[in-house]
C-alpha cells in the first residue's frame, strides 16, 4: 500500500499568466507557494484539503474528463461574488437530485469547475442517531 503524505492537482495551462489571473484574482484562491521565474513559473494554490499547481505550459487544453470539485460554504454567495468579478457561470446554482447544490464555471482553458454546497440536511453532513 502506498502511504500518501500530500497531494496536488497539476495543471499545465495553454496561457499560464491568464490561468494565474483566473485562479488567483477571479477565484481568489490563496497562494501556498511559488517557484521558478518567468511566465511558466509555478504557483501552488490552496484548495481546502488539497492544492492546485499551475505551472509549465501545454499546447492543448486539458481533457474534458478533468474537472475540479470545490466545496464552498454558500454556493449562492459564491455565484454572486464570482459574477461580480467577471467569471462566466456555465450553470447557476441548482439543487441536484442527489441533494447537493452545484454551480458550474470553467477556467480559461475550458476546464470545468464544479462549486458545491453541502446542505445542512445532506447525509454527508447530517447522520441521524450518530
Amino acid at each position: 500500500m502506498v502511504h500518501v503524505l500530500s497531494s496536488r492537482i497539476l495543471l499545465r495551462p495553454t496561457d499560464p499568466e491568464r490561468s494565474r489571473a483566473f485562479y488567483g484574482d477571479a477565484l481568489g484562491l490563496a497562494v501556498y507557494r511559488e517557484f521558478g521565474t518567468g511566465p511558466e513559473r509555478g504557483t501552488v494554490y490552496f484548495l481546502g484539503g488539497g492544492f492546485l499547481e499551475v505551472s509549465g505550459r501545454s499546447d492543448t487544453p486539458p481533457s474534458p474528463a478533468l474537472q475540479l470539485w470545490l466545496q464552498v460554504a454558500d454556493v449562492r454567495a459564491a455565484h454572486e461574488e464570482l459574477t461580480e468579478r467577471g467569471v462566466e457561470v456555465v450553470r447557476k446554482p441548482v439543487r441536484e437530485p442527489w441533494g447537493l447544490i452545484e454551480m458550474w464555471i470553467t477556467d480559461p482553458d475550458g476546464c470545468r469547475i464544479v462549486l458545491v454546497e453541502v446542505p445542512e440536511d445532506h447525509p454527508i453532513r447530517y447522520r441521524p442517531g450518530i
